[in-house]
């Protein structure tokens, strides 16, 4: 299992790694109500690499990019539930709407997004996500993990408002 540490130690423990000829792996997100397609994705991403670092979005960045009431829980809890997945080697959380600073510093050999974000797939932006221009700059390469549908915190947290709004889904108070 993973643990939670700062961007300087990451950055360190990123580069011993590299210098071991071990295959360094980074993904970020905001992880917020973890869920299956998380998990999922997580897993895929670390079958690429020998070692998986995730990156969280602190919780001003995740209010700004997700809107009012998320998230759900604060980051230091998102990091630590990701941190406890077996796939999961380190959690580093960052501030900013982007990880373009800290996937420069970790320079990770292989930077994976969700097929969400893949600009041949028609994803959030037609260019890709930002981090993807500083991965490679450096030679790394981007990889898309295929979406998996009906599995978004979005879409988890709209059923969960319809139960609630029907008064079902309350056994087990």
């Amino acid at each position: 299992m993973g643990r939670v540490v700062g961007w300087a130690e990451a950055v360190e423990e990123s580069a011993r790694w590299r210098a071991q000829g071990r295959v360094v792996v980074f993904t970020n997100g905001h992880f917020d109500l973890l869920h299956y397609g998380h998990v999922r994705y997580l897993q895929e991403a670390r079958a690429l690499g020998d070692v998986l670092i995730v990156g969280i979005n602190d919780d001003a960045s995740t209010r700004a990019l997700k809107g009012p009431g998320r998230p759900l829980f604060p980051a230091e809890e998102r990091a630590a539930v990701v941190a406890a997945l077996a796939c999961v080697d380190r959690v580093v959380i960052f501030p900013g709407l982007t990880a373009e600073d800290l996937v420069g510093a970790l320079r990770p050999q292989v930077y994976v997004k969700g097929g969400d974000w893949s600009p041949s797939e028609g994803g959030a932006r037609p260019e890709g996500p930002p981090e993807a221009r500083v991965v490679r700059r450096y030679g790394g390469r981007v990889v898309f993990l295929p979406y998996l549908p009906g599995h978004s915190t979005s879409d988890l947290i709209a059923r969960i408002a319809a139960l609630a709004a029907t008064g079902e889904g309350h056994g087990d108070r």
